[in-house]
């Protein structure tokens, strides 16, 4: 009961002589500094939100606009064509003001309402500005003039210093494409996959939507983008993630890796030292906007920032029909876990943040304390691995009031989680290719129940000092996350660094109170549904076979010299991996963003298209090179109008699904949406690049580069595939699949693809033969 006296700020006694107050300074010292951060905040909060809602203005600028018309006025002149007088006579004030005082009075407000009408104009037309995307779909190199006038727009539009959150006001929304685009779109997505018979099948089914209800759920929808801010997103996040009643592990968390070919320390509290205090530098720097808009590479586009609000303190929350996400505006702890045991740990002390050396001081407090876990505790994180319906009623049932509810709130409303594992990971040993499968296992599933699924994120420290970053879907796209897990990597190993002995650098105060361990009741009941989500938990994480290579015989540099878009180059090569490996093709899946639109989050590129399979046709038939480059051009080229019309609004699958869900509001049935949406996405892949390569200096520290991170398969019988483009000389590839389907196995086994260069136990869908024969075909050399 120790912490809970140190918490009590003051007691009191009733004696026959009065009553005897005891008052605990130190309580009361903390509660004061602890309002004064807490305010801190609000103002400011407060203060972005006027910079922000006054954008692309400043609000000096008023005073400027007040300045020059009153001194207009002095001139004897009237701008306001006489507006102000008319002010004037309308003003509700006392009769003992001078007219003088009325007649400034009278011009304030004119000025203020000209300053709020050309705010309004700015942000018009700079929303204008930033519809336009012809750019984007213009030859690379050649600019036209029209762009170039528009670039210079921009610039002037965009104001000066952008806070984070500065452009949501002048993001254009998500536009709803015709019906009929649409349906053609499809219609040449899928007519590679089908034959004759089934093509002209799901024709007359298109033909048939398109002219009937199509038009009636399309009015709908318009009817909603009016409203809405984007009339994906909300359904998006509602319908595709928490409304599933599967596990979120594997099926929809992801993760991310560490360095790849260094460790800054290998000691696992100080890595969790400079690491969590990393993070909260982050979070510092979110709540005062001073984290710059993202941008598309290479240009003055800003990118949509909403996502970046539930970064922290946020919890996916469990349902019977769906979750919800909880996000709460402060928190000043993180829950640890460590052998079977849930810690709270403060990171801030008398209004300050730890320093890396304390944040280290108290981590290695718990991995020293020698207590048991409570009955039923060790194995808790179990339920957010399995099934949500019973998740969501264990959550009811048990942990709804006392005890359970106390400590489970205190897990929810955590900035984060933190997990301290004690097994080693990373690209070590006699077999570093066998070893970085185990690391991407780990970081995607861990032991099934040491992991909080359900957080926002969660952190992993190894034995070793490896770590990595588990994130949780529905919230955020991986993106977001991967932004902030390279500050924090960069921040760790560059800025804070470490002392000789490998241990965070500065003082600790003596005076920290101990981590506090969360207490738990948990009864036999529960403990049985804990053991039922936990089998369920395993059974998924021991299906998934997992491999994360590293490609580095070429890399991005020697495909630009081809003249040729690195993704569109490799998306061409996991099409001939897949054909080499199934003798068919499938319906592929891209991800790409649509955050140049307010609340914008992806858009799938349907990557097998009639050029790549032409391509892959000829390639596999032995045509000429020259056929071979022909056809490659053409597909790469088809690939990068894909990506663009995703990116740009004019996508498929997101109008489609959203026409669907207004058909099961309105209780009608479609044949052709019905069947376009129950088709599987067998080869699922994603590109995660790098954003701040301004943190790394990959030219004379190439080591220091992460591995990027992966995800597991979308469907039972398919591949999830990630890459990450990192430098000039590298790709790095995180490949998932199934062991219970043996078509996708075979992939991960060795000499399928009949490649150059091998890999101990297995062969790589990309290196050697693959690869190296496109860059033949391509380049010549």
């Amino acid at each position: 009961m120790a912490e809970a006296h140190q918490a009590v700020a003051f007691q009191f006694t009733v004696t026959p002589e009065g009553i005897d107050l005891q008052l605990s300074h130190q309580a009361l010292s903390e509660i004061y500094l602890s309002g004064v951060r807490s305010w801190k905040k609000r103002i400011i909060r407060l203060k972005n939100s006027v910079i922000t809602g006054v954008y692309p203005a400043s609000p000096s600028s008023w005073l400027f606009v007040v300045i020059a018309i009153l001194a207009t006025m002095y001139t004897r002149s009237d701008p306001s064509m006489g507006l102000i007088a008319k002010i004037q006579e309308h003003l509700p004030v006392s009769q003992s003001m001078s007219t003088q005082c009325q007649a400034v009075l009278s011009a304030v407000v004119f000025s203020t309402m000209l300053w709020l009408m050309l705010i309004f104009t700015m942000r018009l037309c700079l929303k204008q500005l930033l519809s336009y995307h012809r750019w984007m779909f213009e030859q690379h190199g050649k600019m036209s003039n029209t762009t170039k006038v528009w670039v210079a727009l921009v610039r002037i539009f965009s104001g000066r210093k952008p806070l984070l959150y500065s452009y949501q006001g002048s993001l254009p929304n998500l536009p709803v494409p015709a019906i009929k685009d649409t349906v053609k779109r499809y219609l040449e997505s899928v007519r590679s996959l089908m034959d004759d018979t089934q093509f002209e099948r799901m024709t007359k089914l298109a033909t048939e939507f398109e002219s009937s209800l199509g038009n009636r759920l399309q009015w709908y929808l318009k009817l909603k983008a009016l409203w809405a801010a984007n009339y994906v997103s909300d359904w998006w996040e509602e319908y595709v993630y928490l409304r599933g009643r599967s596990p979120i592990m594997v099926n929809s968390n992801y993760y991310g890796m560490d360095f790849l070919y260094v460790t800054p320390t290998p000691i696992q509290a100080a890595r969790a030292g400079n690491s969590i205090h990393s993070f909260f530098l982050y979070r510092r720097k979110l709540n005062k906007e001073e984290l710059k808009p993202s941008r598309i590479p290479g240009t003055v586009i800003p990118l949509c920032a909403a996502q970046c609000e539930r970064i922290f303190n946020t919890t996916r929350i469990p349902g019977e029909e769906t979750d919800t996400v909880q996000h709460w505006q402060d928190s000043d702890y993180i829950v640890v876990y460590h052998k079977g045991r849930y810690f709270r740990l403060r990171v801030y002390q008398a209004g300050r943040l730890l320093s890396p050396r304390e944040i280290e001081f108290q981590i290695q407090r718990i991995l020293d304390d020698p207590t048991a876990p409570s009955k039923g505790e060790a194995k808790l994180g179990a339920l957010t691995a399995g099934d949500r319906i019973p998740w969501a009623k264990a959550r009811a049932k048990y942990f709804s009031s006392g005890v359970n509810k106390r400590s489970l709130d205190c897990i929810e409303r955590a900035a984060f989680f933190v997990t301290l594992d004690d097994d080693e990971q990373g690209m070590m040993g006699d077999d570093p290719a066998a070893s970085l499968d185990r690391y991407a296992k780990s970081l995607l599933h861990g032991k099934c129940y040491d992991r909080w699924f359900d957080k926002s994120f969660s952190v992993v420290y190894y034995k070793n000092g490896k770590n990595g970053i588990n994130g949780e879907h529905s919230w955020a796209d991986a993106p977001v996350v991967a932004h902030l897990w390279e500050y924090t990597l960069a921040t760790d190993s560059f800025q804070l660094g470490y002392t000789a002995e490998g241990h965070c650098k500065g003082e600790v105060d003596s005076s920290l109170p101990q981590p506090q361990k969360l207490k738990w009741e948990i009864p036999a009941e529960c403990e049985e549904q804990i053991s039922q989500s936990l089998a369920v938990a395993q059974a998924l994480a021991d299906n998934v076979d997992f491999h994360v290579f590293s490609f580095r015989e070429f890399g991005k540099g020697k495909i630009k010299k081809c003249r040729v878009s690195p993704d569109a180059f490799i998306q061409m090569a996991l099409q001939l991996a897949y054909y080499r490996d199934q003798k068919r093709f499938c319906l592929t899946y891209e991800a790409s963003m649509t955050r140049l639109f307010r609340e914008g989050r992806t858009e799938t590129v349907r990557s097998c298209s009639s050029e790549s399979t032409a391509f892959v046709r000829a390639l596999e038939g032995g045509e000429s090179a020259d056929v071979c480059r022909r056809l490659f051009r053409a597909a790469s080229e088809k690939h990068q109008l894909l990506y663009r019309m995703a990116m740009t609004g004019a996508g498929i699958d997101r109008h489609l699904f959203c026409l669907y869900v207004v058909s099961k509001y309105l209780g009608v049935e479609s044949p052709f949406l019905k069947e376009v949406l129950s088709e599987p996405w067998r080869l699922s892949t994603s590109q995660t690049p790098p954003q701040q390569l301004e943190l790394f200096d990959i030219v004379n520290h190439p080591e220091y580069i992460s591995c990027g991170g992966g995800f597991g398969p979308v469907a039972d019988d398919g591949y999830g595939v990630s890459y990450c483009i990192l430098g000039e000389n590298m790709i790095n590839f995180h490949i998932s699949c199934k062991h219970s389907c043996p078509d996708t196995v075979r992939l991960m086994k060795a000499e399928i693809l009949c490649c150059v260069r091998k890999v101990d136990k297995k062969t790589l869908p990309l290196e050697g033969g693959t690869a190296l024969k496109l860059l033949i075909v391509l380049g010549g050399d």
